[in-house]
């Protein structure tokens, strides 16, 4: 079953002279900025991680793999690797047409002959890949909320591969991995699939699957695209690199996977599967809920624990790979061990931090203790996330025109100037729109945008340590969904529902604005000609009728205080 791992596999790059011919002929192609996901994905046609794929899947495969987990040739392969696209530029081109792929500093990586070009059923995508239409999981999320309207298919050919400044040197391709393990004289291969900070379960699990095995063991985290919210991967592959000794360092090596993860479970543990057979791997680590994504819209998980074990197991003769099932692994205190949760004998006590209870110690400076992680990793992850009440974080009201959220900012802001300790920069939509966002309108696509600048600065202060309070009216669930998640990835995003009625704004309308709406001569104002979507989970809503902004910019300090994000 175990394909040979030691031969190259085909790579799509032309030549060195064929690719300087190639760049200066492309100055003439129409160009596609392609994003961070859209690089991930041209990066493994390119070098072999996602043979057999010759280039973005066609309307007959990527219509196969959504249905069938096949392309429309029979091979196995269970995700959609598309080029989406806006629609304005789908429309500029032709069928049979060549088109320059390149990174977004414009910096060209390869040409791509324009075979399809159609508009997915999305909603039938994310059910049949994904399990369910729900933006809770963050692929389906992506998928109409980020991703083009349009898709467009055919075959690449590469002329560079994607600049990597950072750990230049533990990168590899799949044939450099395949010549690794040739020198090496490694025939069996296990691959330790991961996109968390590896702690002292893991380096249990990844013991025991290697001696299970007979196997030399490849850590192959994921570097590219993560699941949002994530730990940066330059903090975990310092955490990686800390605790490598731990290691025999003549039969463990490690690799980083440049791969946008989907989040996918059982579908996405296939794709793994093949990915790691193409790296030259002969075994793979399929663990509790493989690549899943958490809880969906109601509360529940969106696989099984082991449904990723069961699929992978059904197609393991096609993948190529044997899998090294492992269940969830837990510190048996009596034994001082860690132990299988299912083996643990009965009336043993049984330790484990999940991974919300260590962002909880982590966020509040509390004991993470030895048992649990090495204590390089530990210092690793306190560098990066210090206690909360020293990270950046951003407020972010939200309400009416009117509705107070200027006032309450601004009340807010001075009482946190008063506290110091962390610069503090007041976002509100007035001035944002006088000073980063002069030229846009307010349009539906307009005001998305807006508010995706105010969303950019604000992460880029909390990234660095201060707080942002912004105030713009931010209408749009989605849009301020897409803000949290940029913010999110820094540190604390705090929603502030404003919850003023419109008639209580209309009454006050110290600008006029909402008369001038109401005779038509404002179009699309919100609450009048536009739709405001009331937030479903702010972390506070505010009532401001007959309460003193003082106290409202209270209630707010209290919130701050009770999240840890401010000194009691």
């Amino acid at each position: 079953m175990i394909q040979n791992n030691l031969t190259p596999i085909p790579e799509l790059y032309v030549s060195y002279d064929s690719a300087q011919k190639l760049k200066r002929e492309a100055a003439e192609l129409a160009s596609w900025d392609l994003t961070a996901r859209q690089v991930c994905d041209l990066e493994l046609l390119l070098n072999g991680g996602f043979n057999p794929l010759k280039g973005f899947l066609g309307q007959a495969d990527y219509d196969s793999v959504v249905a069938h987990m096949r392309l429309s040739d029979g091979a196995l392969w269970p995700m959609p690797i598309t080029l989406d696209v806006n629609a304005e530029f789908a429309a500029s081109l032709e069928l049979g047409q060549d088109i320059a792929l390149r990174d977004p500093e414009g910096v060209i990586l390869a040409t791509m002959t324009v075979t399809d070009s159609w508009t997915p059923d999305k909603a039938r995508e994310a059910e049949q890949v994904f399990g369910a239409n729900d933006t809770a999981h963050p692929a389906v999320n992506y998928l109409h909320n980020t991703a083009g309207a349009v898709y467009l298919g055919g075959p690449v050919t590469g002329i560079q591969p994607p600049v990597h400044y950072d750990f230049r040197g533990r990168r590899n391709t799949p044939n450099e991995l395949r010549a690794y393990f040739r020198k090496m004289g490694w025939r069996r291969v296990v691959a330790f699939q991961t996109r968390n900070p590896l702690h002292r379960a893991h380096q249990e699990l990844t013991f025991r699957a290697a001696k299970e095995a007979q196997a030399n063991l490849l850590i192959h985290p994921v570097v590219g695209m993560t699941k949002p919210g994530d730990i940066d991967h330059f903090t975990r592959v310092r955490c990686y690199e800390a605790v490598l000794d731990q290691y025999p360092s003549t039969t463990t090596a490690m690799s980083l996977l440049n791969l946008a993860m989907r989040m996918g479970g059982p579908r996405e543990a296939v794709w793994h599967g093949l990915i790691r057979a193409n790296h030259g791997c002969t075994h793979f680590i399929v663990g509790r809920d493989h690549a899943g994504p958490g809880k969906n819209s109601a509360g529940e998980d969106f696989y099984g624990p082991y449904e990723a074990q069961e699929l992978f197991r059904k197609y393991e003769a096609e993948i190529g790979l044997e899998m090294v099932d492992f269940k969830h692994m837990v510190y048996v205190q009596d034994r001082a061990q860690y132990e299988p949760a299912d083996e643990v004998e009965d009336g043993c006590t049984v330790l484990n931090i999940s991974g919300t209870e260590l962002r909880r110690r982590l966020s509040e400076g509390l004991d993470i203790p030895e048992w649990f992680s090495f204590p390089q990793v530990v210092a690793e992850l306190r560098k990066s996330r210090p206690p909360r009440a020293q990270q950046g974080f951003t407020v972010f009201f939200t309400g009416f025109s009117g509705s107070g959220k200027s006032t309450i900012a601004n009340a807010l802001m001075v009482k946190l100037m008063e506290m110091g300790g962390r610069p503090v920069t007041l976002l509100d939509g007035d001035i944002v729109r006088k000073n980063l966002s002069s030229e846009l309108g307010f349009s539906k696509e307009h005001r998305d945008l807006n508010i995706r600048r105010i969303g950019y600065v604000a992460s880029e202060i909390t990234k660095n340590g201060g707080i942002a309070i912004c105030a713009p009216i931010a209408p749009y669930a989605t849009t301020r969904q897409a803000v949290r998640e940029d913010v999110e990835a820094f540190g604390a995003f705090v929603e502030v529902h404003v919850a003023t009625s419109i008639e209580e704004c209309e009454r006050r309308d110290r600008k006029g604005l909402y008369k001038l709406a109401r005779a038509g001569k404002i179009k699309e104002f919100t609450g009048i000609s536009d739709p405001y979507d009331v937030p479903s989970a702010p972390e506070l809503k505010i009532e401001t009728e007959n309460v003193e902004v003082d106290n409202c910019a209270h209630q707010v300090l209290l919130k701050l205080e009770s999240m840890g994000l401010i000194g009691a």
